[in-house]
């Protein structure tokens, strides 16, 4: 890397590694779908974003700003994580039952930062190659500066990958993750994306993010899953792994990382 090229992550890190491989898009809808389980998130993105008409736009946006703060130089960076600042600020509300939401609610900051490392862990493992436990703890702990990053105060961070797993099982296990209604009408536009040319794929669309979800939360979305779909999905992940080192670096690596490593 150039001396005068500074990043919050190096080349090196655990999660330039992870976080380069388009094919973490594959766990997206599991990442959303997780989010809005919460009552407080699924409110908020219903009432403070295009969520419903253009779901693919608001993915791609978390996306880029995500990719931004990992993968661009300190001054891009920078800027997109005051950008997202920005955008919390403005995300605020109450629900039916007249309880209050903020986006910069550090519980729902931790939840939203937790399913997104989780979906990447899961994601990873399953269509780009198996993550050995080192692999994933130094994810981990790149993972803990990048929440720290969008604002999670750094006290409500789980210390250890031991400590954040047990986190996100007892967070699926709460009351507090409860899919309700306004949940299973965002997942529709999750599931079943609205532009033509992508109703073709939303079959295999709800396979993967069926399949990677978490049991409960599987179910509380009303997704069917058997033993025969659980057979489909590894052949679409073995297939997707076997062909990963085919597929041209435009493609396979996302745009930012694409840069930056050009410029290392």
């Amino acid at each position: 890397m150039s001396k005068m090229t500074e990043r919050f992550f190096s080349p090196g890190s655990a999660i330039w590694r992870v976080d380069r491989e388009m094919a973490l898009l594959l766990g997206g809808g599991r990442a959303l779908l997780m989010q809005i389980a919460h009552p407080k998130i699924a409110a908020g993105v219903g009432e403070h974003s295009r969520f419903v008409t253009d779901p693919l736009g608001r993915l791609k946006q978390t996306m880029e700003t995500m990719w931004s703060i990992v993968f661009d130089d300190l001054p891009r960076a920078q800027a997109s994580l005051d950008r997202l600042g920005r955008v919390h600020e403005r995300v605020q509300g109450q629900l039916a039952n007249g309880a209050a939401y903020s986006a910069i609610d550090p519980e729902l900051l931790l939840w939203v930062h937790g399913t997104l490392v989780d979906s990447a862990l899961v994601t990873y493992d399953r269509f780009v190659r198996p993550l050995s436990r080192e692999l994933r703890r130094r994810y981990y702990e790149d993972s803990k500066k990048l929440g720290a990053l969008i604002g999670v105060p750094q006290a409500t961070l789980p210390a250890t990958l031991e400590d954040f797993d047990r986190y996100m099982n007892a967070a699926i296990e709460s009351d507090s993750i409860a899919v309700g209604a306004p949940a299973r009408s965002l997942a529709r536009a999750i599931l079943y994306p609205r532009p033509w040319f992508l109703k073709s794929v939303a079959p295999v669309n709800v396979l993967i993010t069926a399949g990677l979800l978490p049991p409960k939360l599987r179910r509380a979305y009303g997704l069917h899953w058997n033993s025969r779909r659980e057979r489909v999905l590894r052949l679409v992940a073995g297939s997707t792994r076997a062909a990963l080192p085919l597929v041209p670096r435009i493609i396979r690596v996302v745009p930012h990382a694409r840069a930056a490593e050009r410029s290392a």
